[in-house]
């Protein structure tokens, strides 16, 4: 059997979560450097000890309308082979140790908005977990 780790967080009370192998740090909200004319999920950059990365908020790439529940006090900083990026949650939640057999496609009654960032879902006893693949959130920035 075959197993992969998550590190989960919140956005608006959905349980979302990314591979823990592309998870460099979590961290609450840092000063962050806006980009002028920049689409709305943008938040800008922020300085990671001389590491720039750009903060995007899942709330607004998602497609997700606000809350009165205060977002974005959390940095989920993300790498890849050649970008830094900082995904604005709502909240950091734990880090999941999932079996393979309990995966499945991502249901296409997951909206385009957020389907389009997922590689599937893992089903809990209690709960659904997204699974967003950075990868595709790189190339959807990089258009």
């Amino acid at each position: 059997m075959s197993t992969n780790q998550f590190s989960t967080f919140l956005v608006d009370d959905r349980l979302y979560g990314v591979n823990i192998r592309v998870v460099q740090e979590i961290t609450k909200s840092m000063a962050v450097t806006e980009v002028p004319l920049s689409p709305l999920h943008i938040k800008g950059l922020i300085n990671l000890r001389g590491q720039i990365a750009t903060a995007v908020g899942l709330r607004e790439l998602f497609e997700i309308s606000s809350s009165d529940k205060e977002s974005g006090k959390i940095n989920v900083v993300c790498k890849s082979e050649a970008y830094l990026l900082s995904l604005v949650v709502d909240e950091v939640g734990d880090v999941l140790e999932l079996d393979d057999v309990l995966f499945d496609p991502t249901p296409e009654t997951v909206s385009l908005g957020v389907s389009k960032f997922m590689s599937g879902v893992y089903k809990l006893p209690d709960n659904l977990l997204s699974v967003i693949d950075i990868q595709k959130i790189i190339d959807f920035l990089n258009v």
